[in-house]
């Protein structure tokens, strides 16, 4: 897939004139690059030996793709989407690789030298950070989802605040509660 030009920002004219709805294909085409962004976020600072950005954007194409009842009406519905998915993605990978870890029949094979216990550390990080989104989701379902946008889309305050279609003030308050939240969760 060749990169497109950069989409509109949600919330801004060009993101909210979108005359009918568009299908999760039209839409992944739209905003690769941007996907391809949003997945280098969450990948770094990780062994990069499981994925890259390039194949977590495909895997997430792959589980979009099935999907044919999706449409979008706009760019930040599709983006809120796609950073739900993005997390279960990564949680999903998390949990084989602790699988592997407790007997699976793989037999894994460093060749970069790395210590592969830090990959398991980060396994049980992203499956904490998953349990402690649930728990908060469950307490306060949008300061949840203002993480999910904020940490999983890449998305500014001020987008979040005009997506949800609520002011910068509430979502910043919102986002104070869920990381002291998330913070006392994690310890």
């Amino acid at each position: 897939m060749a990169d497109p030009a950069p989409p509109a920002s949600p919330g801004t004219p060009a993101a909210d004139t979108a005359a009918a709805p568009l299908s999760a294909d039209a839409m992944f085409d739209a905003v690769y690059a941007r996907l391809k962004a949003m997945a280098g976020r969450q990948l770094a600072g990780r062994e990069r030996d499981s994925i890259d950005t390039t194949a977590l954007v495909h895997e997430l194409y792959l589980r979009v793709s099935t999907r044919q009842e999706l449409e979008f009406q706009h760019p930040a519905q599709f983006f809120a989407y796609a950073a739900r998915a993005m997390r279960h993605l990564l949680c999903d990978r998390a949990r084989d690789r602790l699988r592997q870890r407790a007997g699976g029949d793989w037999q894994k094979v460093t060749l970069t030298g790395g210590d592969p216990r830090l990959a398991i550390d980060d396994a049980e990080q992203a499956l904490a950070l998953d349990s402690a989104l649930q728990q908060l989701e469950r307490d306060d379902a949008r300061a949840a989802r203002v993480v999910e946008l904020r940490y999983f889309a890449g998305l500014s305050l001020e987008q979040i605040a005009q997506m949800l279609d609520m002011n910068r003030r509430t979502i910043d308050r919102d986002w104070r509660f869920a990381r002291a939240f998330l913070h006392g969760q994690l310890r």
